[in-house]
């Protein structure tokens, strides 16, 4: 018998960040002749890479594999120093399209590093956004996983320690190297405002909302986003199981079984009509519950290069057609009218 219900996380699935960088591509796609070449995942998930390759963008994991001259764009999670310059040095136009809150780490860290701060960067090893955070100032930084916590790190000198995080950490990782680290080093700086991003705090907020009634939490999103995985050890954490999937042909049936309420949500970087074939595939007979903790506006513009493009486009084209009047929006204005999924389902058709 199929589950009664199903409850529906809100807020879940894409965050401002990834709105912004998923938007940005679709406008390099539509300007550039294919292909235009992105440094990492443009997002960390599957269907939206492959949506992206579809229509001629190629995923890079090397800078030196860019052409000569070719439209660039690099990720949202940010990219090492050298990494950019390569880029502006091999490119024909470079957009960053890191989220600005990986941009405001970066900053901090710089920032430690020049007031000679040992760093402590808690985060996963080999994520794209710690891989770029730490070679912001590697001689500065030590990184280390949240599992692991402190365990062997011995600064020089105890009263310039520092501590930063992934911004897509779950609360209780970094809460537990926090705590650990105020009392190995009583001194201990951290950011002003916190590193952890609002969307993946968001996000584990309504999944513990979700435990409380939930029998079975479903969480949409790639292997490879970590706020996605954090999502589930939240669950699991609660006491409730809890399984990642890509879509809906992830899911067994035998979890639907052993279920009456069924918990649905969805990383920051999964499109919102994978979360809707879940909940067609669940089935549920008494139908969908909204549980929503909290609202989401906040807006994140396009990279300041590709808005620089995208107007030197606009001018060029209404000088040949005479000068639009002056209270009539550009593309660039409307430009918080639309979102990520309008801009998914423009390339994918």
């Amino acid at each position: 018998m199929p589950p009664s219900i199903v409850l529906l996380a809100e807020p879940r699935g894409f965050c401002a960040g990834v709105e912004m960088a998923i938007k940005a591509l679709t406008w390099m796609v539509r300007v550039f002749e294919a292909p235009v070449y992105c440094y990492h995942e443009i997002v960390h998930n599957r269907w939206v890479v492959k949506a992206f390759e579809d229509v001629g963008v190629v995923f890079v994991d090397d800078i030196d594999e860019v052409p000569i001259g070719a439209p660039v764009m690099l990720s949202a999670h940010g990219s090492a120093p050298e990494v950019v310059s390569g880029a502006e040095s091999r490119a024909g136009i470079v957009v960053d399209a890191v989220c600005p809150l990986v941009t405001k780490v970066h900053h901090e860290v710089r920032r430690m590093a020049d007031r000679g701060y040992e760093i402590i960067y808690v985060g996963h090893e080999g994520h794209d956004e710690a891989v770029g955070t730490v070679a912001e100032a590697p001689e500065a930084i030590t990184l280390v996983e949240p599992e692991t916590g402190l365990s062997g790190f011995t600064p020089a000198d105890p009263a310039k320690v520092a501590l930063l995080a992934q911004t897509t950490l779950g609360v209780h990782e970094w809460q537990a190297v926090l705590d650990d680290a105020r009392q190995s080093f009583p001194s201990v700086s951290t950011a002003r405002k916190s590193d952890l991003c609002y969307a993946t705090t968001n996000r584990q907020d309504a999944v513990r909302s979700l435990t409380k009634e939930a029998d079975l939490i479903l969480v949409v999103g790639s292997a490879s986003s970590s706020n996605t995985r954090a999502l589930v050890r939240v669950a699991r954490e609660a006491g409730v199981a809890a399984h990642r999937i890509d879509d809906a042909s992830s899911i067994d049936t035998a979890w639907l079984d052993a279920a009456n309420v069924v918990g649905v949500t969805a990383g920051a970087s999964a499109p919102d009509h994978l979360v809707q074939e879940v909940i067609g595939r669940v089935n549920p007979t008494a139908g969908v519950r909204l549980l929503q903790i909290t609202e989401e506006g906040e807006y994140f513009p396009l990279p300041p290069q590709l808005r620089t493009l995208l107007r030197v486009l606009q001018l060029t084209v209404e000088a040949g057609f005479g000068a639009r009047h002056q209270a009539e929006p550009g593309p660039l204005d409307r430009d918080p009218e639309w979102d990520a999924t309008e801009a998914l389902a423009a390339i994918s058709r």
